[in-house]
């Protein structure tokens, strides 16, 4: 092993050791630490830092943000427990975005394994972009008992927010003020009635616009009661609502029911938010372990939820693999996720499982995020089966927002028929300092140029600029870049300009195709609660939709009306009709379609 320098601290002890004949005397401040591996032999006491506040007091300040998982971040935190060969593919990919915070209680032996080679890969020869907090723990579950990233005044100081922890595991409940600490943040603790709340990061999503996303996990964890011994807080819905407001800005907190075959409950095994607008969401074949459920669930936020244009989410389904036996989690096979994953700026680290479903997984995940670096990650190995623990990427790793943001908002533009008029593009860009400008930058090659063009200030803190109109069969790229005034720049999509928005132009359609089917599906189905029905239309019409039964009785009017050109989903209540086979029937001014349900 090379040379290292280093340096870590710890309450009122020294700590004398050696690596490579190199004898280290270190002064040990505070509880946490930096490392240094380049150079000469450094030594710092960092004596100057003042440790953040540890408050468990709401944030007495206005205007909470929850940053969303895609934004800037200064740190990734992972606890260096077991699986240490994923844990070094993780601190590989993400040193290249950002620092990485470890909390070891081995420095040496971490130290060791990431500067070898080994079945983590090859040996980390710069490690000036690695911090080590030198602490006990008791899990590698870093997401779930990790602090959060919060800005007040939407995009000025950084304060992190930790919740009560789930598992009586009093190592791992410390960890957020280690971090915080190191970094010099104030944390704030919902540890203390009135606003004692319990919760956990792998159960939590925010779209960074007060809109967060949970399952009913976070109702169960705070009735009073719980699988484990320690003291459960006793709120309501109601009150849950209002502490997540309270310390998070967290103004609309949509809850779905869990689900029956995931046995922690955390939606990140099988949602994640790739935006403001777009739900990346797991996929089962029919009737099969969750997916009855995770549909009905992402059905319900369609039907119930926007984003924060106000305009429906956006689902992209990605579909689970199986075991090796073909199991899945409805028959004793594991939890193989592909949301699990975790964003480092301008990098996306994804788990990984065999390669015949990895394959489709990772084109999926290129065709959401264009431009942005994809590091693949087995966990399902012989060596590394995190997945059996029902975890992965996500569930180990924790971000720190950055301590100066510069927030960029758009709502990607979609496939138009516009051949005449601009292509509008606005976007909300906030910064502390004021933005001194923003360009929009547009091309309609893949391989060509950008274009750019200078964005106006339409009022307060929404810019615009156009794309000239196109002609039919165009594919246009697009960008949007920011400066502050204090002179810092940044770039939504953030790994842009590799990374781009697209939308392509169609044209007009001269004649309207005949529709006999509108029907896509019905699910669940056979049903017996909540009960999607999925249409599709061609062109406007006027219609309805009704349950017959067997007899040819009406037994429910689901919809009558106007239907717009597109896909359309109604839902009804299974619960109460009587258990047999049904007929659903959409009739239309010039057509009928019918499918059977059965109702269980």
């Amino acid at each position: 092993m090379s040379n290292k320098n280093f340096y870590f601290k710890k309450i009122g002890v020294i700590i004398l050791f050696s690596i490579s004949g190199i004898v280290v005397n270190a002064q040990f401040k505070g509880i946490s630490g930096d490392f240094y591996s380049t150079g000469p032999l450094i030594v710092q006491s960092n004596a100057s830092n003042q440790e953040g506040l540890i408050l468990t007091t709401p944030p007495p300040f206005n205007a909470l943000r929850t940053a969303a998982e895609w934004e800037e971040v200064q740190a990734l935190t992972i606890t260096w427990a077991d699986f240490p060969s994923i844990l070094k593919q993780i601190v590989i990919a993400a040193i290249e975005e950002t620092k990485v915070i470890i909390i070891t209680a081995d420095p040496e032996g971490t130290l060791d394994y990431l500067t070898s080679n080994n079945s983590g890969g090859t040996a980390i020869s710069d490690t000036s972009n690695i911090t080590m907090i030198a602490a006990d723990y008791n899990t590698i579950w870093m997401r779930d008992y990790g602090a959060n990233t919060v800005y007040v005044n939407e995009v000025d100081s950084l304060i992190l927010v930790d919740w009560l922890y789930n598992r009586p595991r009093p190592d791992d409940d410390v960890i957020p003020e280690l971090v915080a600490s190191e970094l010099n943040l104030d944390l704030y603790q919902t540890t203390e009635t009135p606003h004692n709340l319990m919760n956990t990061g792998g159960n939590f999503m925010s779209d960074g616009f007060g809109r967060a996303f949970a399952s009913e996990l976070i109702i169960d964890e705070n009735d009073g009661n719980g699988d484990f011994n320690i003291d459960y807080p006793t709120q309501n819905e109601t009150q849950i609502n209002s502490i997540m407001n309270e310390f998070m800005g967290i103004n609309e907190y949509i809850k779905m029911p869990i689900l029956p075959y995931d046995g922690i409950h955390h939606i990140d095994m099988h949602m994640k938010l790739l935006n403001e607008e777009t739900l990346l969401v797991a996929e089962y074949p029919d009737g099969v372990a969750d997916g009855p459920q995770i549909n009905a669930n992402i059905e319900y936020v369609l039907d119930n939820f926007t984003s924060k244009w106000g305009t429906p989410f956006n689902v992209i389904r990605i579909p689970s693999p199986p075991s090796l036996t073909g199991n899945y989690p409805d028959n004793n096979g594991s939890y193989r996720t592909y949301t699990n994953a975790v964003f480092v700026n301008n990098t996306i680290i994804i788990p990984t499982y065999r390669e015949e479903y990895d394959t489709t997984a990772l084109r999926i995940w290129a065709n959401a995020m264009p431009g942005y670096n994809l590091v693949a990650i087995d966990c399902d190995n012989m060596g590394s089966n995190i997945i059996a623990l029902s975890g992965a990427i996500h569930c180990i790793t924790h971000t720190v927002g950055v301590n100066d943001p510069l927030l960029i908002s758009h709502q990607p533009l979609d496939d138009t028929f516009e051949t005449i008029n601009p292509y509008v593009v606005s976007s909300y860009i906030n910064h502390r300092s004021g933005i001194e400008n923003a360009t929009l930058f547009y091309k309609t090659s893949i391989n060509g140029n950008y274009i750019d063009v200078v964005m106006s200030n339409i009022n307060d803190d929404n810019w615009s600029a156009s794309i000239p109109a196109q002609p039919i069969g165009s594919n246009v790229y697009y960008y949007i870049q920011a400066q502050s005034v204090s002179g810092k720049t940044l770039t939504r999509p953030m790994p842009a300009p590799q990374g781009y928005w697209n939308f392509k132009v169609l044209g007009e359609v001269g004649i309207i195709e005949f529709q006999a089917k509108s029907i896509n599906r019905v699910f669940p189905n056979p049903a017996s609660d909540i009960t999607c029905i999925e249409l599709n239309f061609l062109h406007p019409t006027q219609g309805a939709v009704t349950l017959f039964d067997i007899s040819g009785r009406k037994v429910l009017e689901i919809f009558s009306g106007a239907f717009n050109q597109g896909t359309k989903k109604l839902f009804f209540d299974a619960s109460g009709i009587s258990q047999g086979v049904y007929q659903l029937v959409v009739t239309t001014s010039d057509y009928l379609d019918s499918l059977p349900i059965i109702i269980k």
